[in-house]
């Protein structure tokens, strides 16, 4: 059956779309639609998993789920993009995998939601504010010479926190230039170019 992507347009789904390009992998892309009004996934993703979410990743029939998850199996798998075995630079993409979706999410996703509620939401800005700021801040001062997060190349870190460094370039592109470059970096990719142009609109090109 091979790699199947079940891709939702304008999500963190394209991504993976875009290290499926940079491995020289034949995949099939299932593509969901947001709905116009809502914003959410359309149930038909449900069928594939019970929350409905994507990224989802079908590898000769099973089902992974989860950005990171998908991430890692990608880079193993294919034996690229990530840091030698049993280094520090191992352990510091480990943490950094986990953090893209478990700390620089959280604020970003508060924002979404909180945004959405107007004045009820105005008590929650401040304090929203202050950890994407935070976020953003400790993203751009660990972001290396290099233009990567962890070495010297590219790597499975990158993919993941290619999201939050977008959402930061969008927002507040000149208090984070290193961020902004990296976006451009990644924007510049034949492999990216490739991805987006098989996924569909997406918000961060």
């Amino acid at each position: 059956m091979g790699i199947i992507v079940h891709h939702l347009n304008n999500s963190r789904s394209q991504r993976i779309l875009w290290l499926l390009e940079e491995l020289g992998v034949d995949y099939a892309i299932r593509h969901y639609q947001r709905d116009a009004v809502t914003n959410l996934a359309p149930p038909e993703l449900k069928a594939v998993h019970p929350l409905g979410k994507s990224p989802l990743l079908e590898i000769d029939g099973r089902v992974i789920e989860e950005s990171g998850a998908i991430v890692q199996v990608l880079c193993e798998r294919y034996g690229a993009w990530l840091p030698e075995p049993g280094t520090d630079d191992a352990l510091r993409h480990l943490e950094l995998m986990h953090f893209a979706e478990g700390s620089a999410m959280t604020p970003i996703l508060l924002n979404l939601y909180v945004g959405r509620l107007g004045d009820a939401g105005a008590p929650l800005q401040p304090r929203i504010d202050e950890q994407l700021a935070a976020h953003f801040g400790y993203l751009e001062s660990i972001l290396r010479p290099s233009g990567h997060f962890v070495g010297n190349d590219w790597t499975g870190a990158d993919v993941m926190l290619s999201f939050p460094a977008e959402i930061a370039a969008m927002q507040a592109a000149s208090a984070f230039p290193k961020l902004a470059a990296f976006v451009a970096a990644v924007h510049a990719r034949p492999a990216w170019q490739r991805a987006r142009e098989k996924g569909g609109v997406y918000f961060g090109s």
